[in-house]
């Protein structure tokens, strides 16, 4: 932002003051796409309670964007990826869209790894009519918004009963208790999930504990949920809460392997700072660093060699929506944002790290789920689950 003119911040102020900006400065027809370059914006949680899951994914983003651009770009053209970060917030995310948008002029969007903040989001892209692509989304509402939001990843109505269905019928428990944060649309829509599939199975829900975003303190959930004496427990939670749960669930007597989560467990910091406490437990997921796909292979050696460390899932999402998007605009009969808009939503059958996609009518991503166990303080593959 250095540099520019005084009149170009009152602008840009402008279109955030209006009605979630209706395409100021973009004129009708017109395609954002540069004459030697394809721009394409993400906004990520690069600070705040999500960090690293926002870090993960601008790193599987610009691995992406390194392998697309080393073979020529998309149709002759580079493309640049313009980061924003939405530092963990909904409204922030609203107001990096809209910049994305409106001052960069991007062809299309890559983002977020909330449901919250990519249902934000893609409000204001549906409005402006530019595609959005979220990596790692999973609320159903998030596509909802409009024909111009898409995700790559599983919902969470699918996971939620394949939780419920791994818990049934692979760990053969009856009797659980669901542990998960009102406030957080990813948290409680996937609980909710949860517990309607455990109904249709004839899973005994012994006990139902709630809390805010903000506790850290989880002692008097944990010590009731015990007194119910649950087979299993069903923590839909995100890492950074998960970590302060599983240390204080093994201090009430509580077994780490008892838990089974959600894709929002998988993050380096839950190994790392309660691994011990967390062993023997399973989650769904989207991918795993050693689940036996050549493509998933393929992904995790240039990852390792770029950032020498094995990627999270939030990682081969990342690359997974990028290249998706580069294919889809290769695929495009035009250069505009309807033009790619309608290549990704003819998506079928896209070979990704993590595994194959087809983009539904309801654009969302058919796909299969994939189980993790925490072993030895590591995250290893257990098993690949189809979802049909």
């Amino acid at each position: 932002m250095l540099g520019r003119r005084r009149w170009m911040g009152t602008v840009a102020g402008l279109c955030l003051l209006s009605a979630l900006g209706a395409g100021c400065g973009k004129k009708d027809g017109a395609s954002p796409a540069a004459a030697n370059e394809w721009k394409v914006g993400a906004y990520l949680s690069l600070s705040g309670a999500e960090t690293q899951f926002g870090k993960d994914t601008q790193e599987g983003t610009e691995l992406a964007v390194e392998e697309i651009n080393a073979k020529g770009g998309v149709k002759g053209k580079k493309v640049r990826v313009i980061f924003e970060d939405d530092k963990s917030n909904p409204q922030e995310a609203t107001n990096k869209v809209l910049q994305l948008i409106n001052r960069d002029k991007v062809v299309a969007l890559l983002g977020e790894v909330a449901s919250s903040r990519s249902k934000a989001g893609g409000i204001v892209a549906n409005k402006n009519k530019v595609p959005m692509i979220t990596p790692s989304s999973t609320n159903p509402d998030v596509t909802k918004v409009g024909p111009f939001v898409f995700r790559v990843c599983f919902t969470d109505d699918v996971q939620g009963q394949m939780g419920a269905r791994f818990i049934k019928e692979k760990l053969g428990k009856n009797k659980v208790a669901v542990l998960y944060a009102s406030d957080d649309l990813y948290s409680s829509g996937l609980a909710n999930e949860f517990k309607s599939e455990a109904k249709k199975l004839g899973l005994n829900v012994v006990a139902e504990k709630s809390f805010l975003k903000s506790e850290t303190n989880f002692t008097t959930y944990l010590n009731e949920i015990k007194s119910a004496e649950p087979e299993a427990i069903y923590a839909p939670v995100y890492y950074n809460a998960m970590v302060p749960i599983a240390r204080q669930a093994k201090a009430a007597g509580l077994a780490g392997s008892m838990f089974v989560g959600g894709d929002g467990w998988h993050a380096d910091s839950l190994v790392h700072d309660a691994g011990e406490e967390m062993e023997g437990a399973y989650f769904t997921n989207h991918f795993s660093p050693d689940m036996p796909a050549p493509l998933s292979q393929a992904f995790v050696k240039k990852y390792v060699e770029k950032f020498k460390r094995e990627p999270s899932a939030l990682a081969a999402q990342g690359y997974d929506a990028a290249m998706l998007l580069f294919d889809a605009m290769g695929r495009a009969k035009g250069d505009t944002p309807e033009a790619i808009r309608d290549a990704i939503a003819e998506t079928k059958d896209f070979q990704g790290a993590t595994g194959a996609i087809t983009i539904n009518a309801d654009r969302n991503a058919d796909k299969p789920i994939v189980i993790v166990q925490i072993k030895g303080k590591k995250f290893t593959y257990f098993d690949t689950v189809s979802t049909k």
